[in-house]
């Protein structure tokens, strides 16, 4: 008998969607003057709200106001006063977490169980650790007087929207920096949430100033002459304009880019352990994670066993309604990105990849794909090369760990990557061999406020997370640096 789960959906009202946002600045809510922008529910493809954006004067108060805030109040103040601070907007999260995931879910798709589970209580977290360094920079290992830098300018991606907001606002107000940041064009709601948030801890005006807007308000803002640091995590091709335009200028960057990580299974592996690692590993968010473990690596002797249990797991997953607690497979996040992730996939059935789809019921509104798998797939080919950004897994084999890793750096990413073995020296091996920001040892997705997480080549760099995020907010104040 085939068991089938009742629908479990959590309520809309919960979120309490506004029918328009205003952007953040100077510590107040108000209209900015670009045009509004519409907010779509992937889930459904209705629309959702409306939001105010900003222009390039905006940015050039939001900015005024975050060098007033650092030069009249937040530079001056102590490290554990700085700490009550990120404390209360820790607790705020915490207390607002269900209308929270409700709000992310609804904006950006993901299934409401992620939001609930990881988003929201992550990005408290990231609060509640950096609230705790705020007294002890001193100690952290960046020399006996480290300093903020002054006014941060940070851009966020949409995939993670109130958990990259944390990521980037939590260590640069801990640090002593204010900030000016610009959430994406599809996913601005959360971080209007956590605006809310901000205020009722009575963090000083200007500390935090919130600009929804498209890619024209993060060009102004990351390239404004008032900005000391930027961060920005998105796409590599807009990394690597944002590394253009500010080379010479002086200013401290953090680029957090894409990903096309290596999920690689031995044969020793605790094969059932490893299936559901990769199920995580690329499905997760639908796919949607800079590192996602998009390539599968598998050792030839056990290839067909792995790939025969991955199916037959993921015909078990359920696509449907973000807003319902069971379902596994949410919506993408736009139609531009959901016409990305075809086009990619597409080019696998041209290229000669044999493709398998999971057998779900794809909802007749909305942005959905269904997980999907490709066997026979060749490192030349588009999709073990190319960014997807979707729920698709390349499937590539292997006889060595030698091959493994000449396989697994054959890419211009390295941001992560993932190894399954029973064997403890051949994780370290692994680890030290791979080109890789972040390596996952029998398990994958892993985060936490005190790791550092970052990449080399086109995955960008810098690092975000523990004393090592820290430090790309300060310098010293005896040699400058």
């Amino acid at each position: 008998m085939d068991w089938e789960y009742a629908p479990a959906p959590e309520s809309a009202a919960i979120g309490r969607i506004k029918p328009r946002y205003q952007m953040f600045v100077d510590g107040a809510f108000r209209d900015g003057r670009g045009s509004d922008l519409v907010t779509l529910n992937p889930g459904t493809g209705e629309q959702l709200s409306t939001v105010s954006t900003a222009s390039s004067e905006d940015v050039d108060e939001a900015v005024a106001a975050a060098r007033a805030a650092y030069d009249k109040y937040w530079s001056k103040i102590s490290g554990a006063e700085r700490g009550k601070y990120l404390f209360r907007i820790a607790r705020g999260i915490a207390e607002r977490a269900r209308e929270l995931a409700v709000v992310e879910t609804l904006d950006n798709g993901k299934p409401i169980k992620e939001s609930r589970d990881v988003d929201i209580p992550t990005a408290s977290a990231h609060f509640f650790y950096h609230a705790g360094w705020a007294d002890k920079l001193e100690y952290a290992g960046f020399g006996p007087r480290p300093r903020a830098l002054g006014v941060a300018g940070q851009v966020i991606p949409w995939n993670f929207p109130l958990l990259m907001a944390a990521w980037k606002i939590a260590p640069a107000l801990a640090a002593g920096n204010t900030v000016v940041i610009k959430p994406a064009e599809t996913t601005p709601l959360s971080i209007l949430v956590l605006a809310e948030i901000i205020a009722d801890a009575d963090l000083p005006p200007g500390v935090v100033n919130i600009l929804p807007g498209a890619g024209d308000v993060g060009s102004a803002l990351v390239n404004h002459r008032g900005v000391d640091k930027v961060a920005f995590t998105g796409s590599t091709a807009v990394g690597k304009a944002i590394q253009s335009s500010l080379a010479g200028s002086g200013k401290k960057v953090t680029l957090e880019l894409g990903g096309k990580a290596a999920n690689i299974v031995f044969d020793d592996a605790p094969i059932d352990q490893a299936v559901e690692g990769i199920v995580n590993g690329i499905f997760f968010n639908q796919g949607q994670v800079c590192c996602a473990g998009s390539r599968l690596l598998v050792q030839e002797s056990v290839a067909e066993e792995v790939v025969a249990k991955l199916k037959s797991r993921l015909a078990t997953l359920r696509m449907g309604d973000p807003m319902d607690k069971n379902t596994d497979i949410g919506a993408i996040n736009s139609a531009l990105q959901l016409s990305r992730v075809s086009a990619l996939a597409d080019s696998g059935d041209d290229e000669g990849a044999e493709r398998w789809t999971a057998p779900c019921a794809v909802p007749d509104r909305g942005f959905y794909f269904p997980p999907t798998v490709f066997s026979n797939v060749s490192p030349a080919m588009r999709i073990a090369r190319e960014e997807i950004f979707g729920p698709v897994l390349s499937v590539l084999t292997f006889r060595t760990p030698d091959e493994a890793v000449a396989k697994a750096n054959n890419t211009p990413y390295g941001l992560s990557a993932g190894v399954w073995t029973e064997k403890g020296s051949r994780i370290l091996g692994m680890a030290a061999a791979l080109r890789a920001g972040v390596v996952w040892a029998n398990t994958f997705n892993r985060f936490d406020p005190a790791a550092s997480f970052g990449g080399y080549k086109e995955s960008g760099f810098g690092r975000e997370g523990g004393p090592a995020g820290l430090g790309a907010y300060l310098t010293n104040a005896e040699d400058g640096n």
